[in-house]
């Protein structure tokens, strides 16, 4: 019987490092950019809108953990179930959970299944979820991430036996202008350029994996609300910012983007947090305003930052539970 790792040769072979079973490994993550490109040295995978993922597998213990470290088994058990079947007995792999709205991942759409502890009431939701597999950081105890890129896609497709909800995350070689503009053109969130020949650098965010994205989004921290107006319920708009060293900084307020039961559902979220004094380190000049404790995540869609540093044309995403609010910062363009 074969083993993934006959496919190295001598020099690969040599890259293998024998380590514990990891219990984690924090992601490595990409630098965002605003020059799409084409380059045979590179890979070019669709950027999913979802929630990254990293299973670890070992036997029957087997859970999936997102960047912040939090255990989400509960929320998208079958993918779990999935995994401890699908992936072999001792490994570490990195991913995409994902659900989809009209043939394209949407990370609204998954807020559905994202905050559920009950395992029950996730596979009742009526959220299809599936977990897109790009990366192999740990097999049969030895670490591969000093293995180049392509080598770990053709490691992790041998490894794992791909079948939904499973899924391998495909890529397309040296045609990245190519594809970003497709990606654009099809309603994607954007294009992870890979360089082809690069290691995994654990808990790194480096200029070897790089993002571009077709609207502009990122996380931000929520310090604050205004009153409903009308028949509108729970809130009027967000008052958002972001981590600049200890300071807070204001990026504007978020009015847009909000069904009914995400107004209710989010203002009861900020209830416990209220406090009488503003979060944050600048005058914000919003009439009626009311504080929160900076504590809560959302992700945020707009156009562009305006001159003064404020956000243009925004369009709440979502709550996010995988970034801790400290964490949050103006993600900066390379």
């Amino acid at each position: 019987m074969t083993h993934p790792f006959d496919v190295l040769d001598d020099d690969e072979r040599a890259l293998l490092e024998a380590e514990d079973h990891p219990r984690w490994c924090a992601p490595m993550t990409a630098t965002l950019t605003d020059e799409p490109f084409s380059d045979p040295d590179w890979l070019f995978e669709p950027k999913l809108d979802g929630v990254r993922a990293i299973g670890i597998r070992d036997g029957d213990d087997v859970h999936l953990v997102s960047r912040n470290r939090k255990v989400m088994d509960r929320a998208y058990p079958e993918l779990v179930d999935a995994l401890a079947t699908a992936a072999p007995p001792r490994c570490v792999v990195d991913g995409e959970v994902v659900a989809f709205e009209r043939g394209r991942t949407s990370f609204e759409r998954l807020q559905g299944r994202m905050n559920l502890q009950d395992p029950e009431r996730a596979r009742a939701s009526g959220i299809a979820v599936y977990l897109y597999l790009f990366d192999l950081l740990h097999l049969d105890g030895m670490d591969t991430t000093a293995l180049p890129l392509r080598t770990r896609k053709v490691l992790l497709k041998q490894a794992v036996r791909f079948e939904d909800p499973v899924r391998f995350g495909t890529h397309r070689n040296e045609h990245g202008r190519e594809l970003f503009d497709e990606a654009c053109h099809q309603g994607w969130e954007g294009l992870i350029a890979k360089r082809a020949d690069s290691r995994y650098r654990v808990g790194t965010r480096s200029r070897d994996w790089l993002k571009f994205k077709c609207v502009q989004r990122q996380e931000f921290v929520i310090g604050g609300f205004t009153d409903p107006r009308g028949s509108r319920v729970g809130f009027g708009a967000l008052l958002v910012g972001y981590r600049d060293g200890s300071a807070l900084r204001y990026a504007g307020k978020v009015g847009t983007g909000y069904g009914q039961d995400t107004l209710r559902r989010v203002r009861a979220r900020m209830g416990p947090l209220e406090r009488t004094t503003t979060p944050f380190d600048e005058e914000v000049g919003e009439k009626g305003a009311h504080w929160v404790a900076p504590r809560l995540v959302c992700e945020v869609a707009f156009t562009e930052w305006t001159e003064d540093g404020k956000l243009r044309h925004p369009r709440f995403l979502g709550l996010r539970e995988d970034k801790a609010p400290e964490q949050v910062v103006r993600e900066p363009v390379s």
